[in-house]
């Protein structure tokens, strides 16, 4: 098993991109998977695939392709998805709500303890199965709850204080939903998800085909 440190994180996003098409084989039945299909299937090349899956030492044969159950477990080992994440949300909103209701979060090892808010208008109510706590219990819930995992789904003038009480809570890391850079301890890992970023690139990619078809 390659060491995590030592993978870069557009390789760990490859490998997430492997893992689930294996996961969707597997429910499929199927044994083995070649590079070339492996890559066919994500978008990648057949040789960055090789290259990325040659950590993993012979799980690979010619003229038979990789195991998908053996690869499968490995890149769940390494992405850390053989454990579940105890994990809070911030934010029960639209977005919030939508994301506790998620049921594919669960079945990958995510479990959703606790959610919380600043408005009293939504504290109290009951999402998923968890009754939003005010913000004032954040602290002792996640050291309770021993959650590792923060989810932020507030407006981004909130965003940095709501990260700060999470880090101070004990939380190990974050997905934020808010448009705005966290500057947090650089021991804590953060990834951002920006849906307007993600719908101007499409944007962009939209125009740009468009634009090359009326070239042609």
């Amino acid at each position: 098993m390659p060491n995590s440190d030592r993978i870069s994180k557009p390789t760990s996003r490859r490998m997430s991109l492997y893992l689930r098409v294996l996961h969707s084989l597997l429910d499929q039945g199927k044994a083995a998977i070649s590079s070339k299909e492996l890559g066919d299937q994500t978008g990648v090349k057949d040789a960055q695939v090789r290259k990325d899956l040659a950590c993993f030492g012979s799980l690979g044969r010619p003229g038979v392709g990789y195991r998908i159950r053996d690869l499968h477990d490995q890149l769940r080992q390494l992405l850390g998805m053989d454990q579940t994440w105890k994990t809070v949300l911030v934010g029960a909103g639209n977005i919030g709500r939508a994301l506790l209701a998620y049921p594919r979060f669960r079945n990958e090892g995510f479990d959703f303890v606790a959610a919380f808010d600043h408005d009293k208008k939504e504290v109290g109510k009951k999402i998923a199965g968890l009754r939003v706590q005010p913000m004032g219990e954040l602290k002792r819930t996640v050291k309770l709850k021993h959650a590792q995992m923060g989810l932020i789904a507030v407006p981004p003038e909130a965003a940095i204080a709501v990260a700060q009480s999470l880090v101070d809570a004990g939380i190990l890391g974050i997905l934020n939903f808010a448009p705005i850079r966290l500057d947090l301890p650089k021991e804590i890992a953060v990834v951002n998800v920006d849906f307007t970023d993600a719908l101007e690139q499409l944007a962009f990619e939209i125009r740009l085909s468009i634009t090359d078809g009326k070239s042609v």
